[in-house]
Formats: structure tokens, sequence, C-alpha cells
């Protein structure tokens, strides 16, 4: 979305007539607050701030247990991108909100511009090398790395944390992002048709855009956003009259976030499930992001690495002339989520890392996945077992992300099997192992058998 299309669309919420967003209602003794919640059902690293947590109920349960003779309604209100919870918010119409880091830095910025300063106050899904963001492109495509797309055309969403990817992808590989290509502001599924129609030649997307389309043999993968080694994430901003209004309220928000992230990490097969049931992805491609070795981990705490990534998307999104300087540390407000979930379970929250690369299987109608310490133990099983599997996902050799075994490129070097995400990624492993050359899948199961 172009800088002066998301102006427009803040100016025409604006005039919208407001609802009563953590307003208060009735007379006497009781009183009836609507908390008004903006989410994004299928980007699903935000699940344990919106769809996971709406499924499982946490937040109503949290706000009927607040015992202080108010009766709470909330109102879920889902979008396909965080831009339009932005302009909600600042006109008064949502309360809180989650998106990604790029559209957090919008929030941040229109925020402040209109008089209604939002904070970040939580953390939901991440990842620490950037591998929520893939660059795609058609399953025949002859594109096979970044210098391919020079004058190509390429959709992603301005002003997305996709966007943010593929600029510095771009900048890398000595290409100009804005000269060098030719690129198309769509929304994800608008994208998505114009990469079937090839109408346009790759497309930039975040979770679960990217991982979908290569399940369902639409798409293969170009670029792996781990590649730029810094970290990606999505996260939960509150307007702050309503948080100094009703911070109660927000700390139950955050609370019920805190449970519903120990649910996803104690029954990661029942979320997928409930969270697939909820939106119509595919079970397959939602745990592939939000498994027990996902490509998200998900985690409340506002680590410092994550704060110290905002601070540099602020240049990507200032050369798109989307936002000027914005403070960060302003923006950020941890206090909310620190007594939510208490000053201990916060610190190790912040002392905590994410879980070691594995490759898993995922049996017909098992509720658990069997996990592998090697590429090599996980292919013995697949083929031993075919006909009852449902997915396999291996960490790519090189950045830790996770994939479908199916769909990823795979190196034998001596007696190694070594997966890769892109082709890219798999002939820099081979330019430097003398002897090491890529091979297709069935070849690799039939060497680990």
């Amino acid at each position: 979305m172009t800088h002066k299309a998301l102006a427009a669309l803040v100016t025409a919420a604006l005039v919208l007539p407001l609802t009563a967003c953590g307003a208060d209602t009735g007379s006497g003794g009781g009183s009836t607050v609507t908390v008004t919640i903006g989410y994004q059902s299928k980007t699903i690293n935000t699940v344990t701030a919106g769809t996971l947590l709406r499924t499982l109920g946490y937040f109503e349960k949290a706000l009927n247990s607040l015992g202080d003779g108010t009766t709470y309604k909330v109102n879920w209100q889902d979008y396909a991108t965080g831009a339009p919870i932005t302009a909600q918010m600042t006109a008064g119409k949502i309360d809180i909100g989650s998106m990604g880091d790029f559209p957090l830095l919008i929030n941040a910025a229109r925020g402040k511009q209109l008089g209604r300063p939002t904070h970040l106050v939580s953390v939901t899904g991440y990842n620490v090398h950037g591998g929520l963001n893939t660059i795609v492109t058609a399953p025949g495509s002859k594109l096979r790395s970044l210098n391919d797309l020079r004058g190509k055309k390429v959709s992603t969403s301005v002003g997305s944390a996709a966007d943010g990817t593929l600029v510095r992808a771009l900048q890398r590989a000595g290409i100009d992002p804005d000269k060098g290509i030719e690129k198309l502001n769509q929304q994800p599924a608008v994208g998505t048709s114009a990469l079937a129609a090839g109408s346009t030649d790759a497309l930039s997307q975040f979770v679960a855009w990217p991982g979908l389309l290569a399940y369902q043999g639409k798409a293969k993968a170009l670029y792996d956003g781990a590649e730029l080694n810094l970290p990606t994430f999505h996260g939960v901003t509150a307007r702050e009259d309503f948080a100094k209004k009703h911070p109660a309220v927000l700390e139950a928000f955050l609370k019920a976030q805190s449970d519903a992230t120990t649910y996803l990490h104690d029954h990661p097969v029942a979320a997928a499930e409930k969270v697939a049931k909820a939106t119509g992805l595919p079970a397959e491609v939602v745990y592939l992001y939000n498994g027990a070795h996902g490509i998200a981990t998900f985690d409340p705490a506002l680590q410092p690495s994550l704060v110290s990534a905002l601070k540099k998307d602020v240049a990507v999104l200032k050369s798109a002339k989307l936002v000027g300087d914005v403070d960060v540390d302003a923006f950020v407000d941890d206090q909310y989520v620190k007594r939510a979930l208490g000053p201990t379970a916060y610190a190790d929250q912040l002392a905590a890392t994410p879980p070691p690369a594995a490759g898993e299987a995922w049996s017909k109608g098992s509720t658990t996945t069997r996990t592998f310490n090697s590429p090599a133990s996980l292919l013995r099983y697949v083929a031993a077992h075919r006909t009852s599997l449902r997915a396999a996902y291996v960490p790519d050799a090189t950045t830790g992300t996770l994939w479908f075994a199916d769909k990823a490129v795979w190196v034998t070097d001596g007696d190694d099997l070594r997966p890769f995400v892109t082709a890219a990624t798999a002939q820099k492993y081979i330019a430097g192992h003398q002897g090491a050359r890529t091979i297709s899948y069935t070849a690799a199961l039939e060497r680990a058998s």
C-alpha cells in the first residue's frame, strides 16, 4: 500500500461513526465494556493473540474472572493485513490489534501523527533469522536466485514485513529495489492469483502464503528470508488511551495470550488443527509455521533483540516514505505484559531461546509428531511409512528454516543428505563442497532407505 493510499484509508476511517470500543455504558452498580480486537486470522504467527486465542475463549474467560461488576463483550474483527487495523485503531474503533513488525512501525507513526498514540505491548510469533517471509516463484519458473529478478515483476504488499524482506534482499544482491524490478503493490491473495496467471514473476509474502503455495504445488521458494539473518516478528499493539482507562482489561488479554501460547506449546498438533478449522488453511501448513519445531517461535516477552531489529526496520520504511522518524523506545511498553505474566515468568521468557531445529513426521490420525535428529533418519522413516504419512518437515541445512521435505532441494554430499529451502542456498553449499550435488526427493528417499 502506498503512502497516499494508506493516508486515504486512515482518513476514511476517521469519518466513520465510532463504536463503543472500550466504552462504559449502563448505570447504577453495573456497566458494560465492549473490547474490540483487530486480528489477522490467516497470518498464523499471530494466532496466540488472534485465531487460536479466539477459538479457545481464554480472553472472555479472563474478563469474566475480573470480578469487578462489569459486563464485558468482545468484538473480534478479522483483516487480511495490518494496515486496516491501524486505520481503525487511529479512528478509535479498535482497542487492541496484532500485526507484523513493519506495520507496527506504521501503527506507531500514524498513532502519534493523529493524536491517538499506540504502544507495542507484547510479541506473538517471531523468527530470529527472518524465516517468516519468503519470496516464491511459479513451479516451472526458470528463476533460480535473486539476481534473476532484475527487470522482473514482483508482487508484494508495500509496507509489510514481506516487502521489507524483499527490499533488503535486493539491496544485498546489488539490485535497486525501486528501479531494478517492477514492484506490484498487491494484497497477498491478489498477488497469489497474479503468480498463478503469470502476470507477475515472483511473490514476496509473509506467513502463511509461501508455505501454503508450496504445499499446494503452486509455487517454489526462490529466497528464504532467514538468509538475511535479521529477526522478524509479529506483535500486539494497544491504544494508549484504552490501556490507561482499562489496564486490567489489557492485562487480562495478555494473560490470556500467554495461556494460549502455553496451549500451543503443549498441544502443537491440536492447536494447528484448531487454527486450520477456523481459517480454512491446511493443518499441515499451519504446523509448518506453528509446530513444535516450526518456523515461528511463540513467547509474549518483548525480547531486546526484537526491539533492536524494529529500530533497524525504520530506515526501510523511511526510504519508502511511509514513515518519518519513529521513536521505538517510546512505542514499546512492557509494563502490562510484565504484570500479566509476573516478574519471574517474564524474566524466564526473556532468557529463553528457540528450540533447536529438527525434522518432524506427522502420521495420519496421530495427535503427535515424531522428531528426528538428522535428515537421513527422517527420510528412512518416510520411506517406510509413505502411505500412512500426513506430512514431513526438515530444517534447511544452512538457515534452519523448516520446510516440507518433499518440497525441499536435496543435496547429497558423501554419505550426508542435506535439505535446503531454495535452489540458491543449495548451490551455495555445493560450490563450497567438492563432490556435492543435487538429487531428487525420490532419490534422497532411496539413498536413506
